[in-house]
C-alpha cells in the first residue's frame, strides 16, 4: 500500500510543489505551522529517519543541500531570518507518515523547546 507521500510523488493526489528533482520533492505543507511550512521528502521511500541505511547516506546528503537551496528560495535563508528545520522519527517524535521527511519552517520567530 502507498503512503501519502507516495500518492503526491505519484501525482496520484495534489500538492503545492515547490522543488523536484529526481531524487526528492517539496510541498507545501496542508497544514501549515509557520508562514513557511515546506516537506522535502525522498523519492525512495524510507519509513523514517532511523531506517536509513549506509545505502541512503548520499540521498541523505542530498537532502540536506536541497533543504538550504528551499530555505534561499523561499527567502529564509538570511542569518537575521532564518529557519528551522525538524525530521520526526515514530508515534512520540510527531511522525504521522511512515515516509522520511524533513519540514523547513520560517517566516516567524520560532520558540524553542518546541511542541
Amino acid at each position: 500500500m502507498s503512503t501519502l507521500f507516495e500518492k503526491i510523488i505519484a501525482r496520484e493526489i495534489p500538492a503545492d510543489i515547490v522543488y523536484e528533482d529526481e531524487f526528492c520533492l517539496a510541498f507545501r505543507d496542508i497544514s501549515p505551522q509557520a508562514p513557511v511550512h515546506v516537506l522535502l521528502i525522498p523519492k525512495k521511500p524510507i519509513p523514517r529517519v532511523g531506517e536509513a541505511t549506509e545505502a541512503d547516506q548520499a540521498l541523505l546528503g542530498h537532502l540536506l543541500l536541497k533543504v538550504g537551496v528551499l530555505a534561499e528560495t523561499l527567502g529564509l535563508k538570511d542569518t537575521d531570518k532564518g529557519f528551522r528545520i525538524v525530521v520526526n522519527h515514530g508515534r512520540d517524535g510527531g511522525e504521522t507518515v511512515p515516509h522520511m521527511h524533513i519540514h523547513l519552517l520560517g517566516g516567524r520567530p520560532l520558540t524553542w523547546p518546541p511542541g
